[in-house]
């Protein structure tokens, strides 16, 4: 997994009137779940962002006063009218033990279907797979170059190394839509080759 650097300030105090003062400050209130223990820290709002508004899963390394944890990033909650970030969890990964995340999909190869006219159209963009932290790669590669028009990727197509892939198999991961010039094209040809209806 690609990895990210975040710094945090422990915090000795906890409930939702502490939580307020911080985020009125321009912290975030957060919590690592960790190994030997949690802990509560914050962090400052504008660090979060290379790490949530992005399309990435990351291995973070949380400095916390000067003590490192590596985590990922198991839980985000936003305020419901301000979209704000208002509380973020984080696990601290232990290296004898798999867990989940969701790593996103990096699609590869230009689909028959879309040189026909076809548009390929995805319905994941992320995969939750679970597997150890040595096993985590930054992307999960998916090959479209065979995908005709019409036809779909399910998740039971797509191949992992040493990891386990959570959602379910029948699922479609990208679609190559016909669009209706393409179908219109399609049956003239049809309705002008002799011997078919």
């Amino acid at each position: 997994m690609k990895t990210l650097n975040l710094e945090g300030t422990l915090r000795n105090e906890s409930g939702k009137k502490s939580s307020l003062n911080l985020r009125a400050t321009g912290w975030i209130p957060c919590e690592l779940y960790g190994i030997n223990g949690n802990t509560h820290f914050s962090v400052y709002y504008a660090d979060f962002k290379p790490l949530v508004y992005s399309p990435d899963t990351f291995r973070v390394t949380l400095n916390i006063d000067g003590k490192k944890s590596d985590a990922i990033m198991r839980e985000i909650q936003f305020h419901p009218l301000s979209d704000d970030i208002t509380h973020v969890d984080f696990m601290e990964i232990d290296e004898s033990k798999a867990f989940r995340i969701n790593l996103p999909i990096n699609f590869t190869g230009v689909s028959i279907g879309v040189k026909e006219g076809g548009k390929l159209v995805k319905k994941l963009r992320k995969l939750s797979v679970k597997g150890f932290a040595k096993d985590m790669p930054d992307v999960i590669d998916v090959d479209i170059s065979h995908l005709a028009l019409g036809k779909s990727i399910k998740v039971s197509d797509v191949k992992v190394t040493n990891l386990e892939i959570i959602n379910a198999m029948s699922n479609p991961v990208a679609t190559i839509d016909v669009p209706r010039g393409v179908k219109d094209a399609a049956a003239a040809a049809a309705a002008a080759t002799p011997g078919k209806k």
